[in-house]
């Protein structure tokens, strides 16, 4: 893999939108700048920011819409924010292979090496290698690693799903066994997706409105979920170590406005949780912790 690209500023909401989806587009998808590398030839990927800062209105925020108090530290899973902007600007760019529109966001695996303060300056790079196969398709993971100066302090690992033909013989992905059903109800409101995309930068438009969700193959929006797992983190946050993996698999889709069940089940300093359908027990997302 190649020397990370440095990605300075933050890229606008439509000219990332506009990337993101013109690969999709027939025929547009075969202009310069536009058109793929071709699947086979691509060894990897790498995107980094340089002095990325925390900043306190930006962390408030996005903890308002997750769920979290307000504190001299970021939430765990913030990070992810400042990272995003890697995930599109690898997805976007014409040597990575595939279009934005279409990827599944199938796991997130978090592992959080001590907490990272408000208004600290960080380092972050986002690398993926070539697809890996999976039984319904091929699957490609985003590594993100951010640094304090030469310190490590937080990674984690994002799974996105191209479907397609898949590899009987491949892993299904994350599997954890016992987790809880029923427990507390969480109402989710309509504009959920177009909160959480105003403080994520993440404007896909299955999360934004009926109409722009259904011009992509869902019935309605769809909440986002790395809300889902934020929300579920910040529900037990005070139950977690400083250093802490939290892994999750993304099931069945939340549709907004809608009901879902939260239930948490502990065992030292572990915990399995589940976020649910309450009116079947259907998962929508299976979680665990581990402490280091």
């Amino acid at each position: 893999m190649t020397d990370p690209k440095l990605l300075r500023g933050k890229p606008g909401v439509l000219s990332t939108l506009v990337k993101a989806a013109l690969p999709a587009v027939p025929g547009v998808n075969q202009l310069p700048g536009v058109k793929k590398a071709p699947r086979d030839q691509f060894t990897g990927l790498s995107y980094a920011r340089e002095g990325a800062v925390a900043e306190r209105s930006e962390v408030d925020r996005y903890a308002g819409v997750c769920g979290f108090p307000r504190k001299d530290t970021v939430p765990l899973p913030y990070p992810h924010m400042l990272a995003f902007p890697l995930h599109m600007a690898i997805m976007s760019d014409p040597a990575f292979p595939f279009p934005a529109i279409g990827s599944v966001h199938l796991e997130n695996s978090i592992t959080s090496h001590r907490p990272i303060g408000v208004g600290e300056t960080l380092d972050i790079v986002t690398s993926v290698g070539p697809a890996r196969p999976h039984a319904k398709g091929t699957v490609l993971d985003f590594v993100t690693e951010v640094r304090s100066g030469d310190e490590l302090v937080w990674e984690s690992t994002s799974a996105y799903l191209r479907r397609g033909r898949g590899d009987g013989s491949a892993t299904s992905g994350l599997s954890i066994p016992g987790t809880p059903t029923g427990g507390i109800q969480w109402r989710l409101p309509e504009d959920l997706g177009r909160k959480y995309a105003a403080v994520s930068g993440d404007h896909n438009p299955i999360h934004l409105y009926p109409l722009t969700a259904r011009a992509l193959g869902f019935p309605r929006h769809i909440a986002h979920g790395m809300w889902t797992k934020a929300r579920c983190i910040s529900a037990i946050e005070n139950r977690l170590p400083d250093s802490v993996v939290v892994d999750v698999a993304f099931k069945k889709p939340v549709f907004l406005p809608g009901t879902v069940a939260f239930a948490v089940a502990s065992e030292g300093r572990n915990h399995t949780f589940a976020l649910t359908n309450p009116k079947d027990g259907s998962p929508h997302l299976v979680g665990r912790t581990t402490a280091l």
